[in-house]
């Protein structure tokens, strides 16, 4: 069974990398990428790492991207565009709480409009 994929987008590698300490506590069955900061490694984002964790993250059920800030929403916009596909859906769901719902509802084996939905749901609830 494809589970829909996750890219987390951030301007700091750290706190991407934070995120994916608490999921792989809870999940282990739904591909998860990173894409968290520059290129030279600073605070930003970088269109090269988010089309590669999209590359990485991508399976038949789609990839959700969740993003941090209003800039990182602007580049995995031109890297979604960029990457051909077309079952990629980016989030503005809160990206740890919304990422954990969206990893656990993936690894339920949810379509990507349910995984969408679930996590810019998870303050809701």
């Amino acid at each position: 069974m494809d589970t829909v994929g996750i890219v987390f987008v951030s301007h700091s590698q750290k706190v991407v990398e934070g995120i994916q300490d608490i999921l792989n506590q809870v999940v282990n069955d739904v591909p998860i990428e990173l894409a968290g900061g520059t290129d030279e490694d600073e605070i930003g984002t970088s269109i090269e790492k988010i089309q590669q964790a999209i590359k990485q993250a991508y399976t038949d059920s789609g990839v959700l991207v969740i993003y941090d800030l209003g800039s990182a929403m602007m580049n995995a916009e031109v890297a979604v565009e960029m990457s051909g596909f077309d079952n990629i859906e980016i989030s503005n769901a809160p990206l740890l709480e919304g990422g954990y719902v969206a990893a656990v509802e993936s690894s339920m084996g949810k379509s990507l409009t349910e995984v969408k939905q679930s996590a810019e749901r998870a303050l809701e609830e």
